[in-house]
């Protein structure tokens, strides 16, 4: 078994074969989380596009339908039923309405799914927290020596970074 960089696990690591491991690990997990994000977005346009595709549905049916069904349908309640041939044009427009403002509806379902969608805020904020949790990490403190060994000799400089 091995560590992401290919030496041995147990084995002492360098500072910078740690930073190198940590940096190419962080790496991967940013194209991660930007792979979840269009993900998630594609999935948001398809339901928007399902959306829109329903409501243009809706929209062909009651305008080509209209003038072919109205005189059909009409015709054939009035055939029925013996009423004013006008009471049976206004029965069918009104089946012409029904079906549209189901069309409808169903529009309005799936542009809400779209507009509950909330991909890239989740991926933002995973990309948040993870920062958050980098930036608090404290490297392991290093042992002091005791009162006694802190002769001007014992003290060795210690060059550390700005950052």
């Amino acid at each position: 078994m091995s560590a992401p960089d290919g030496s041995p696990v147990g084995a002492e690591r360098s500072i910078g074969q740690l930073f190198a491991s940590a940096t190419t690990e962080m790496s991967a997990l940013v194209h991660d989380e930007i792979a979840l994000a269009k993900a998630q977005l594609k999935r948001d346009v398809k339901r928007g596009a399902t959306s829109g595709g329903a409501f243009m549905v809706a929209g062909a049916v009651l305008v080509f339908s209209l003038p072919m069904l109205n005189f059909a349908l009409a015709y054939g309640i009035r055939t029925w039923s013996d009423w004013n041939l006008a009471l049976c044009f206004l029965l069918s427009f009104a089946a012409n309405v029904l079906i549209a403002v189901a069309l409808a509806l169903i529009g309005v379902v799936f542009a809400k799914k779209a507009k509950k969608g909330k991909g890239p805020q989740k991926v933002a904020a995973s990309v948040k927290e993870t920062a958050g949790v980098l930036q608090n990490a404290k490297p392991h403190p290093r042992p002091v020596p005791a009162l006694e060994d802190r002769s001007p000799a014992a003290l060795e400089p210690v060059a550390r970074s700005s950052s």
